[in-house]
């Protein structure tokens, strides 16, 4: 007997309809989405609220994402800025900066107006100020991020600072500072000669009796210690403290922080100084022979060798503001240098005898030299070169040195004096010494160490690390020079400081002539160009033809008005030019001939 299907079991769909979708199991782990007794979901109806009735538009109904102009962004200026965490940030927008340390900071002069240019030009001096307006606010925003400021040594009730010793010095800062003062007691090798990196944290000494050594000096961590068996002159670090130059008592040599000797120049003998110049990768050499050489040590080659036809040079200083080498000479002169230049771009007759020492303060304003005189000058750089305060010293200093601060150390014997000014940009007073220091030995070296109150003295017993307040400058450049800057850091800021290199062809007196134009060099131009031509071009203004209508002044046409005009110019010229030619000639035909000569045929032509 046959029984009827039960309706939908195998009951095969109808044409035009999908088969019905099976409702997917529920397991036991996964929660009901809805209780059992509400039943299944309803649908979601929409009420409509009675409301204002739209009128329907002419064209049809309006695209569904057709929005309001500026809709998204009035919300978005509309609704409040919040953290991750929901709260809100009770200071919105950029933080305010003080109008004064914004100008401070502007390179541009707002007095002045914009010159008539044309629209784009204009455009782009006006975007350029508002570069330039945006950068001095931001650089005066970060500024309060420098809380560090200079110390400076105050006595008490008007006690002179040049009795405080360093040991008093020592118990009165903290555990760091105290432990930046030690000695080394090298005298088997001395005397010494020092030089700090330029980040601060480096130190290289050699002995005369060829004792080379480099060591994080912070840390305490020798980095290499070699004995090169030869006297050692001078010891310089190059662009960084992984390499370092070391003029030996024949030929110059260049060694890694490994001591690994690396090259052998040859060609710079007997040298007496070095002297390196971080933005143009140049080492200067000052040589027994009086050859001032620079050294490209970027490409290893050597950009010029320049006599200076005064002997011996033993005194030799940089200036730091404009890379200009200064030599002191037998004669009592201080001779500038540049190597772009075979001569000296400035004498300077300072002494009465030799010259012993010169040092230039890191601003470029200030010189300070010492002679066999016993007379301590200090010069202004500024276009004058005038003495503007000397002192007589019973010794004479043999050795002098600025801070970044503008101190003044000079080594006289075995004692060092410190004399201070009232700030960076001034010089220092030489009436009353700031600190006193008496060492077991000779001074040989000095040199303040960048972004610590720290002076090192090379001396006949080794090595003094001796703590001056105020002497630095406490706020370092992380991205120019930063102590704690990693392998990789030092790698990435060495290609990018070649990449900036600058041409050694460019140093100069004053930098700030390199932006300037040269309105002499244009004036002879124009005027060799006049004489060249036989007229000058730009007296006359160009032909600007005038509009037509009727599509008669399109580019084509006004192009061939323009060259007709020019061409007939042209042609003026040169008829005018034939006819004189033609009536000297006929002077001359109509001239009789022998005819002896009359003073007054010149008065013909």
């Amino acid at each position: 007997m046959e029984t009827a299907p039960k309706p939908g079991g195998s009951v095969p769909p109808k044409k035009g309809r999908l088969p019905a979708m099976r409702k997917k199991p529920r397991r036991y782990w996964e929660e009901e989405a809805t209780s059992p007794a509400a039943g299944p979901p309803r649908k979601k109806t929409r009420t409509l609220e009675p409301g204002p009735t739209r009128r329907k538009s002419a064209n049809g109904p309006k695209p569904r994402n057709q929005r309001k102009p500026g809709g998204r962004k009035a919300a978005q200026r509309r609704k409040p800025e919040q953290t991750l965490s929901g709260a809100q940030d009770p200071f919105p927008g950029p933080a305010p900066a003080r109008v004064d340390a914004a100008r401070k900071f502007c390179r541009i002069d707002r007095s002045e107006k914009l010159p008539r240019a044309k629209r784009k030009t204009r455009s782009k001096l006006e975007a350029a100020e508002a570069q330039e307006e945006e950068a001095s606010a931001r650089a005066a925003r970060s500024e309060l991020l420098l809380a560090e400021e200079p110390g400076f040594l105050e006595g008490e009730d008007g006690e002179d600072t040049a009795k405080i010793l360093q040991t008093d010095i020592v118990e009165a800062v903290d555990i760091a500072s105290a432990a930046k003062h030690f000695d080394l007691n090298l005298r088997q090798f001395g005397p010494y000669r020092l030089n700090y990196s330029r980040t601060g944290r480096h130190l290289a000494l050699g002995g005369h009796r060829g004792h080379v050594a480099a060591l994080d000096w912070v840390t305490k961590k020798l980095m290499c210690e070699i004995n090169v068996m030869e006297a050692v002159r001078d010891i310089q670090f190059l662009h960084s403290e992984a390499l370092f130059a070391v003029a030996q008592n024949r030929w110059l040599y260049i060694y890694d922080n490994q001591g690994i000797e690396l090259h052998c120049i040859r060609r710079c003998d007997r040298v007496t100084q070095l002297e390196f110049l971080p933005f143009h990768f140049l080492l200067a050499t000052a040589s027994e022979t009086g050859f001032l050489t620079y050294l490209d040590v970027s490409v290893g080659k050597i950009v010029t060798a320049l006599n200076a036809r005064a002997g011996r040079l033993s005194v030799m200083a940089q200036n730091p503001y404009n890379a200009v080498i200064h030599l002191g000479h037998s004669n009592g002169t201080v001779s500038l240098w540049s190597p772009a230049m075979k001569e000296p771009l400035a004498k300077i007759l300072c002494h009465r005898g030799g010259v012993r020492a010169v040092a230039v303060d890191s601003t470029g304003t200030y010189m300070a030299t010492s002679g066999l005189d016993h007379q301590l000058k200090i010069f202004d750089l500024r276009g004058t070169f005038q003495p503007l305060s000397a002192r007589t010293l019973p010794q004479g200093a043999g050795h002098l040195a600025f801070s970044q601060r503008g101190l003044l150390a000079a080594g006289v014997g075995d004692v060092v004096n410190i004399w201070a000014g009232q700030g960076k940009a001034s010089p220092p007073s030489l009436e009353q010494p700031y600190l006193t220091h008496r060492l077991s030995g000779h001074v040989h070296g000095l040199q303040f160490c960048p972004f610590e109150d720290v002076l090192g003295v090379g001396h006949s017993g080794g090595i003094t690390s001796m703590l001056v307040p105020g002497a630095a400058e406490p706020n370092f450049d992380g991205l120019e020079n930063n102590p704690y800057r990693s392998r990789k850091q030092r790698q990435e800021w060495e290609v990018k400081a070649l990449l900036e290199k600058v041409p050694a062809e460019l140093i100069c007196l004053d930098p700030r002539a390199l932006a300037q134009v040269d309105v002499v060099t244009l004036e002879q131009q124009k005027k060799e160009r006049i004489e060249r031509l036989g007229y000058d071009p730009d007296a006359k203004a160009a032909f600007q033809p005038k509009p037509k209508q009727k599509g008669r002044s399109s580019t084509a046409s006004l192009v061939k008005r323009k060259k007709k005009v020019m061409d007939q110019e042209h042609r003026d010229k040169v008829r005018q030019s034939l006819e004189q030619k033609q009536q000297q000639q006929k002077q001359e035909k109509a001239k009789p001939t022998g005819v002896r000569p009359s003073a007054l045929d010149r008065f013909m032509h």
